[in-house]
């Protein structure tokens, strides 16, 4: 059975599944299109991608696709822990502009749900971090967007200093005065 925490980011959640055991081990359900329906609406999954991250204090992010390409995400730990960050840019929404960091570990077995129309981005709190994401549009690098993880105008609280962040990411503008979100 799936739990299902709503976030004060519209269309944000966190996904904790009951996981049952015995001598053998034990057993999870991950995914499940029907318990997740509320949430995916008519998406379906389109995209697996898995990340792997060696060092403790890296940062992956902020990315995001624009329309037609916009996607929602599940983004789960398997290994280590991170930081998980979402930046609601969706012009309409009460939260425009509000970021928020979730703690994913491969011990706490939250995945993160992240709607479209919202950046996303983490900083690893643990070597050797493997991350899997889950996502309802293919991957079109013509629609590509991202903002920088150290953007004054988000004043994201990252826990621990940057250790790596990579040339593409460091090339993300800063957001202008004038930016008024993204139309899905």
């Amino acid at each position: 059975m799936m739990h299902i925490t709503l976030l004060d980011i519209p269309g944000a959640a966190i996904i904790d599944t009951e996981r049952g055991g015995d001598a053998r081990g034990s057993f999870a359900r991950w995914f499940c299109q029907n318990e997740l329906a509320g949430l995916l609406q008519d998406s379906i999954i389109r995209q697996i991608n898995h990340s792997f991250t060696r060092e403790r204090g890296t940062i992956r992010g902020m990315h995001f696709q624009h329309p037609p390409a916009a996607e929602k995400k599940i983004v789960r730990c398997l290994a280590g822990g991170v930081l998980d960050v979402i930046v609601d840019l969706r012009c309409t929404s009460p939260t425009f502009m509000a970021w928020r960091g979730i703690e994913l570990s491969a011990e706490n077995e939250h995945a993160l749900l992240i709607p479209e129309g919202c950046a996303h981005g983490f900083q690893t709190l643990t070597d050797d971090v493997q991350l899997l994401y889950l996502h309802t549009a293919f991957y079109d690098p013509t629609f590509e967007g991202g903002l920088r993880y150290d953007d004054p105008r988000l004043s994201i609280a990252w826990p621990l200093p940057p250790t790596q962040v990579s040339q593409r990411d460091l090339r993300h503008p800063l957001l202008q005065d004038d930016f008024n979100g993204i139309h899905l």
